[in-house]
């Protein structure tokens, strides 16, 4: 399909977006870049994972954004005490006719928020490993399909914070993105206070249904990346494996882990959904910046070293971000 052709379709396509935007934002005060990227996830069928403070409405956006789009929601409350079958479902005994039958868990549904999802130890966070991976469970002998669309979404509070578990590395890398999300401007919190501090209920009206997100996402698939796109995706990716080949020495002893090859897909099909966020039937550059960020900050593991001399993840990727020649 020629580029002229992409970008027709994709502008057509895309219209219904600014309308699921608009909605949202009824509700949601701000945060616009956290919308946006909880939309890139959806288009690219990824999964998200929110880090902030308590209070941000993180729990309020994933709610709203599953109800303006008509879907099915679950919410699982992520404790210390949860089994792995009370996220997945489990085998019941009918004594009458003595056999078992299949109780299916919370994880049934298009939406899932896993909220305070590093409030749970390792085992019961792997339950999601195949429901995210596979987009199916397994109850026995017997595996399940999940519904279409099937989207994770699921908030954390910063590991400081007192009875947190942290995420195994698996698990952590299943997530498209991982956004962080911070406190409202001043501008802002007097809209929340406005919006928010009576008792009233906001109605949305959207008639954006799953199937309208299942027919942009095959638009998305078309979208056209260049050659040099992917070796510029390539070379970023590369780059945290082997910050030296990128001239970047220093980086070397604070790097225990690079992005695996998890990223370079997710890197690209997170970037044809910004485009097609943005109208445009083609990935340039500034897609891949605009989104790298959250897909690259939780797949580079630091060393002992980084965290003595408190260097984050992000720092590193923006830093390769810098040194990486753009196309």
């Amino acid at each position: 399909m020629e580029i002229a052709a992409i970008n027709q379709q994709v502008q057509q396509e895309s219209i219904f977006l600014q309308d699921l935007k608009r909605e949202i934002s009824k509700v949601i005060v701000g945060q616009e870049a956290l919308l946006e990227k909880m939309l890139v996830a959806l288009l690219a069928d990824g999964h998200v994972l929110i880090e902030g403070v308590p209070g941000l409405a993180k729990t309020l956006a994933v709610k709203t954004l599953a109800q303006a789009i008509h879907a099915q929601f679950n919410r699982i409350q992520f404790t210390p005490d949860l089994l792995p079958a009370d996220i997945t479902g489990t085998l019941i005994f009918n004594p009458k006719e003595g056999s078992f039958f299949p109780k299916r868990g919370p994880v049934f549904a298009n939406f899932v928020l896993a909220d305070e999802i590093n409030r749970s130890p390792a085992k019961v966070q792997s339950a999601l490993l195949e429901a995210m991976q596979e987009r199916q469970v397994t109850i026995g002998d017997e595996t399940y399909p999940l519904p279409a669309p099937f989207m994770v979404l699921a908030t954390q509070n910063p590991v400081e914070q007192e009875g947190t578990y942290p995420l195994p590395e698996a698990q952590v890398d299943r997530f498209m993105l991982k956004i962080l999300v911070s406190y409202p401007s001043q501008e802002e919190e007097k809209q929340i206070l406005e919006r928010m501090a009576s008792h009233q209920k906001i109605e949305l009206t959207s008639s954006v249904t799953p199937e309208m997100i299942l027919k942009a996402r095959s638009a998305v698939d078309q979208i056209y990346v260049d050659e040099k796109i992917k070796n510029y995706i390539v070379s970023l990716v590369f780059a945290t494996r082997d910050p030296k080949a990128a001239g970047l020495e220093k980086l070397a002893s604070f790097i225990a882990y690079g992005a695996s090859p998890r990223a370079t897909i997710f890197l690209t099909q997170a970037a044809k959904a910004y485009a097609f966020l943005n109208g445009r039937g083609y990935v340039t550059p500034e897609d891949i910046k605009a989104i790298g960020l959250d897909v690259l900050r939780h797949r580079v593991l630091l060393s002992y070293e980084a965290e003595a001399e408190n260097v984050t993840s992000d720092s590193i990727v923006k830093q390769i971000f810098d040194a990486v020649d753009v196309p």
